[in-house]
């Protein structure tokens, strides 16, 4: 286990009732487009401690990374853990790695928003047990809403693997989900 380092600060957003699910991250202030948000922050799993520890059916904040890492943003997270899934969203997850060569998760906005715009990401899962769409009801509203929070078809096609940690998109997990409903 790596030491826990100091939260990171996220002031353009504040967490509060969401109409989606639970709790959401809300623009504390008008944003343009690509702007830093936070980074993704929590206990760090390899997939051997994920394997080897006992979860229960709570509600998790578990977000995997291309380099098979799991961050746990319940335990050491900051608001970026609220950002509820939209299958229109206005918000992306960004892999990188910094200055010490450990892989990072940046979310950024994709579009300008405006001050209490709610902060949304696609979650785009995979149900790699074969799990039916309708296991991951997708709640968004948006006039594209898929109904699941399932990586679109043609996504999940395109996943098939990238040449390299830098090229890979990233690997998102529900933060919310069950964690007997993971595929591992």
């Amino acid at each position: 286990m790596k030491p826990n380092k100091r939260t990171s600060s996220t002031p353009f957003i504040r967490v509060g009732p969401s109409g989606v699910h639970g709790l959401g991250a809300f623009a504390t202030r008008d944003l343009p487009a690509e702007a830093f948000l936070g980074l993704y922050e929590g206990r760090r799993y390899t997939k051997q401690e994920v394997a080897a520890k006992t979860w229960d059916d709570q509600l998790t904040y578990l977000f995997t990374l291309t380099t098979g890492e799991t961050i746990d943003g319940a335990k050491g997270g900051n608001a970026t853990r609220h950002l509820n899934h939209s299958c229109e969203p206005n918000c992306e997850a960004v892999e990188e790695f910094d200055e010490a060569g450990e892989m990072v998760l940046r979310f950024q906005t994709m579009e300008a928003v405006e001050a209490g715009d709610e902060l949304f990401i696609d979650y785009s899962l995979t149900a790699d047990d074969g799990s039916p769409p309708s296991k991951y009801p997708c709640h968004c509203g948006s006039p594209g809403c898929r109904g699941t929070m399932l990586a679109p078809v043609e996504a999940a096609a395109e996943k098939d693997g990238p040449a390299t940690p830098a090229e890979a998109a990233p690997a998102v997990s529900d933060p919310r989900r069950p964690l007997s409903d993971l595929p591992w």
